[in-house]
């Protein structure tokens, strides 16, 4: 069985409604899942794949529970080259810096050697006032590349 580890950067807490409804459809397609709501980089493993969700915070801003990953990874430069992942952002269309958290955490991943699997995927809340459900459409999209 193939695990996913779905790692989550929220502030409102969006983006762990959404990982853990994608976690319950990867489980669904028989998949093992392993939810990480803001964690460490100590507490991920280097390699198999990972689905990363993050909604923005003020101007294009990280979320404050997955900022310090964001500089652990930026300061001791992981070699991230096993690792596969999906990116799923949540913003508003409103705003300039609409997506800005994922497409930062995307760059940064891809700089340190990982593989971006699909295209990264943005959510507006404008057009959908649950995030959840274009969320779980996308997944099952998703899951079908790997």
């Amino acid at each position: 069985m193939t695990k996913i580890t779905l790692i989550s950067g929220s502030t409102m807490g969006s983006a762990e409604y959404v990982a853990e409804h994608m976690a319950e459809i990867l489980e669904e397609l028989s998949f093992e899942t392993d939810i990480q709501h803001g964690p460490t980089l100590d507490e991920l493993p280097l390699d198999g794949l990972w689905l990363v969700v993050s909604s923005t915070h003020g101007a294009g801003d990280l979320p404050e529970n997955i900022q310090p990953l964001a500089d652990a990874i930026k300061e001791t430069s992981p070699d991230l080259s096993n690792v596969k992942f999906g990116a799923v952002g949540i913003g508003s269309s409103e705003y300039d810096t609409f997506c800005g958290a994922i497409h930062s955490l995307d760059a940064l991943l891809l700089e340190k050697g990982a593989k971006r699997i699909g295209e990264c995927f943005e959510i507006d809340i404008q057009k959908h006032e649950i995030p959840e459900d274009p969320a779980g459409e996308w997944v099952k999209i998703w899951a079908n590349e790997l």
